[in-house]
């Protein structure tokens, strides 16, 4: 049996710039957007077999209080593999994030970037 993953959900204050740069970055596409849960909106963002729900509640949502790092159930970073770690990584720069933490260990080579909603981004390539 094989499992793959179909998608991650979080919670943004603004879908639609949230979907926006994700677009831009990744090249992903709008798969779908609509009502969701509790009266929000959802926007799905990615390609045919995986995307990320970026969902709103109808009023604001809270900040977390604490690092994920120290939350049980906390989601750490979100890891997106792309075939050009350099030109994504201009696009990361393009849309305003800052790369830190480069590394070039067996099997690849990666760095990170924490989006405007505190969102961490894991960027790896196994070209």
């Amino acid at each position: 049996m094989s499992a793959q993953l179909e998608h991650a959900n979080f919670t943004v204050p603004n879908p639609e710039a949230t979907a926006r740069w994700l677009c831009d970055v990744f090249d992903w596409r709008i798969r779908w957007q609509g009502a969701a849960i509790n009266e929000g909106f959802s926007i799905h963002v990615g390609s045919d077999d995986s995307y990320v729900a970026v969902y709103s509640p109808p009023l604001s949502p809270q900040k977390a209080a604490s690092s994920s790092y120290r939350t049980i159930g906390g989601m750490n970073h979100l890891a997106v593999v792309v075939d050009d770690l350099d030109a994504t990584e201009a696009r990361v720069k393009a849309a305003g994030f800052t790369p830190i933490n480069h590394a070039d260990y067996e099997p690849g080579r990666r760095f990170y970037f924490t989006d405007d909603d505190g969102i961490e981004f894991e960027v790896v390539s196994y070209a």
